[in-house]
């Protein structure tokens, strides 16, 4: 009998013992890294990178990015109005810009009420869903931009060296396909990697270098290799279609300037000239930019730098635009003052 009651009094202390390991709390020794990291299902929200640690500097940054944004909103939505409501502007070239400034438009909406947010609430969280948006439209808008880009080229190249056919090859059934393809590239674009970024596990935390949801900053928090050389893949590929685009640009303005040095009077070659420039000064812009942030060495690579490029390629672009566009277009600058005179006037009858 003792020795059965010393083996209960055994069976109980190890009950205790075990009872006392309580298996359900979660370990919290050495490896507990590597099992409590978020991975892309827990992660509810993302944190985006602050615009300055002061208060006083967040509402200057809000001020400035308020300025700048009711500035690209300004000029692009001025454009397309005077666009859509001058009968005169109705051809190929202001069709492609109102597409341009809607465009642009949708990119910057994209990115800086968001950012003017977290700066005026002194915030840097963005929901997963919000995230998962902002790259989506972003892509779409960015891509579509650069579709539309690639076809204006061509509609400068027919217009100069092709001028007997300009109204055959750029007829209003054209001029909408081609609008078409540029609106839906950019949306299968970004639809494919909108759905590869976020099905890559993402288990380095949830901080975003940027402030806004980009795919390189987002790539940063993978712990999946082998997802991430699949969204790689992708990316090279994209790169490879972007640069058959880029040199279909460049063969094209090759052709376009042989043609326009053959043109016999300067004033000609002076009007040719002076259609084709704002063009490529927008496209050198947006080109310029995007390549230097996606293709820059990674031994310069900070969150400053990161910033300061960000913004070259996502901000400054649609704001420019309006103004290269305007700067030396006679046609729309009467459309646009005609507009502002019928404003006012109506502002002041009220």
């Amino acid at each position: 009998m003792k020795c059965s009651s010393q083996h209960c009094d055994c069976m109980n202390i190890f009950h205790t013992e075990i009872s006392d390991l309580n298996l359900c709390t979660p370990w919290t020794g050495p490896g507990a890294q590597m099992y409590q990291m978020p991975n892309s299902s827990s992660i509810s929200e993302f944190l985006l990178l602050a615009l300055a640690d002061t208060r006083q500097l967040q509402l200057l940054h809000f001020w400035l990015l308020l300025g700048i944004y009711l500035a690209a909103l300004l000029g692009n939505g001025l454009i397309s109005t005077a666009i859509a409501c001058d009968h005169r502007l109705h051809t190929p070239m202001y069709f492609f810009l109102l597409n341009l400034a809607l465009l642009d438009l949708g990119c910057i909406s994209t990115t800086l009420p968001k950012a003017m947010a977290n700066a005026l609430w002194d915030t840097t969280a963005i929901s997963y869903a919000a995230c998962v948006a902002q790259v989506f439209f972003f892509l779409f808008f960015l891509s579509a931009e650069y579709s539309l880009l690639t076809i204006m080229s061509y509609d400068r190249y027919v217009a100069i060296c092709k001028p007997l056919h300009y109204g055959t090859l750029m007829d209003s059934r054209a001029c909408a396909t081609m609008a078409t393809a540029a609106w839906g590239s950019g949306l299968l674009y970004s639809l494919l990697h909108t759905a590869s970024v976020f099905s890559v596990p993402l288990c380095q935390g949830n901080a975003v270098d940027q402030f806004f949801c980009e795919i390189p900053q987002i790539l940063r928090l993978s712990c999946s290799e082998s997802e991430f050389l699949r969204e790689l893949g992708l990316l090279s590929t994209s790169a490879f279609i972007g640069v058959g685009c880029f040199v279909f640009i460049v063969v094209s303005y090759v052709q376009l300037f042989r043609a326009v040095l053959r043109i016999p009077s300067e004033q000609g070659r002076h009007k040719a000239f002076s259609t084709c420039l704002p063009h490529l000064v927008v496209l050198s812009l947006f080109v310029s930019t995007a390549m230097f942030a996606y293709l820059k060495p990674h031994s310069i690579s900070s969150p400053p730098v990161d910033l300061v490029v960000a913004v070259l390629y996502a901000v400054v672009p649609p704001v420019m635009n309006p103004l290269i566009y305007s700067m030396r277009n006679k046609e729309l600058k009467v459309a646009l003052s005609e507009l502002l005179n019928k404003c006012v006037s109506k502002a002041m009858n009220c």
